[in-house]
C-alpha cells in the first residue's frame, strides 16, 4: 500500500505548531499541495521552509484567527480561489483554556464555539462547492478523546469537541452521495506545546510537580508513552486516500489505548 497524496490540495488548520504542523509534514511528504492556516505568519513561514518539494508541491499560507469566523472567511476565500480546488479539509485549531465547565464564562464558551464549530463551518462552505462538483472530497476534524470520555478540568474543551464530533457525523450522512467522507480523529495525549501547558496547569491545580503529573498521565496509557504529532498526521493521510473510501462518520481515537469506552 502506497500512501500518496500527489495532485491533491489540502487546507490544514492550526498548522504552525503541534498536531497541525505534524499533519502538514506528513502530507507534504506524501506529495500534497498545502494551504496552511494559523495566527502566526512567522511560524507558518518557518514550517513551509522545512517542507519537502520533491514532487514540485505548491505551499501557501494564511495568517488568520479562528476566533473571528467572518475575518477568517474573508482572508481564506482569496487564497482558496488561487489554489482551488481544495480536495482535503483538515479542521484543526488550538484548544480552549483548562478549567471546570461550571465556572466557565459565557465568553469562554462563545470563543470556543467560534474557534471550532463556527469557523469549521465557514471553511466547509468555502471548499464544499468544488468537492461536490468534482465528486470527491475528504473532511477530517481533529477533536479530542474528550469527545468520548470527558477529561478532568477541560470543561469547555470537552463540550465543544463533542459538538464538533456530532457535526461531523451529520455531515458524513449528508455528503456521502457526493463521494465526500467526513471523519473525526480523536487525539489522546500527544506531545505538543499545548500538552506541556495542560500538564503544568493540572500539576499546579493538584499541588504536585510537573514530573509527577506527566508520570500520572503516562500511567493511564496502556502503550506506556505519549504520541507524536506525526501519529495524527499518518492517520489523517490514510483517511484522505481512496483506501479509506468506505470509512465515513467515525470517531477514531489515536490514543495508545487510553480510552476505556468502546
Amino acid at each position: 500500500m502506497n500512501i500518496s497524496l500527489n495532485g491533491k490540495t489540502a487546507l490544514i488548520g492550526g498548522a504552525s505548531l503541534g498536531i497541525g504542523r505534524g499533519i502538514a509534514k506528513v502530507f507534504a511528504e506524501a506529495g500534497a499541495n498545502l494551504l496552511l492556516l494559523s495566527r502566526s505568519e512567522d511560524n507558518l513561514k518557518n514550517v513551509i521552509s522545512q517542507l519537502p518539494r520533491d514532487n514540485g508541491q505548491i505551499y501557501d499560507f494564511v495568517a488568520c484567527d479562528y476566533a473571528n469566523p467572518s475575518e477568517l472567511k474573508e482572508k481564506v476565500s482569496e487564497k482558496i480561489s488561487a489554489m482551488k480546488p481544495i480536495q482535503i479539509l483538515i479542521n484543526n485549531t488550538g484548544g480552549p483554556n483548562p478549567g471546570p465547565a461550571s465556572s466557565a464564562s459565557i465568553e469562554e464558551y462563545q470563543k470556543a464555539f467560534n474557534m471550532h464549530l463556527l469557523s469549521y463551518q465557514v471553511l466547509l462552505e468555502l471548499v464544499l462547492p468544488d468537492m461536490k462538483d468534482n465528486n470527491w472530497g475528504r473532511i477530517i476534524n481533529i477533536t479530542s478523546i474528550g469527545a468520548k470520555q470527558p477529561l478532568d478540568n477541560l470543561g469547555v474543551s470537552n463540550t465543544v469537541r463533542g459538538a464538533v464530533s456530532s457535526w461531523g457525523k451529520i455531515l458524513a450522512r449528508e455528503l456521502t452521495s457526493f463521494n465526500i467522507t467526513v471523519n473525526n480523529i480523536l487525539p489522546g495525549y500527544i506531545l505538543t506545546d499545548r500538552q506541556y501547558t495542560l500538564i503544568n496547569s493540572e500539576a499546579k491545580r493538584k499541588g504536585i510537580s510537573y514530573e509527577e503529573e506527566l508520570s500520572n498521565r503516562t500511567k493511564e496509557i496502556p502503550s506506556g508513552l505519549m504520541g507524536l504529532p506525526e501519529d495524527i498526521g499518518y492517520t489523517a493521510a490514510f483517511l484522505s486516500t481512496d483506501y479509506a473510501r468506505y470509512i465515513t462518520g467515525i470517531n477514531l481515537p489515536v490514543d495508545g489505548g487510553f480510552l476505556r469506552t468502546l
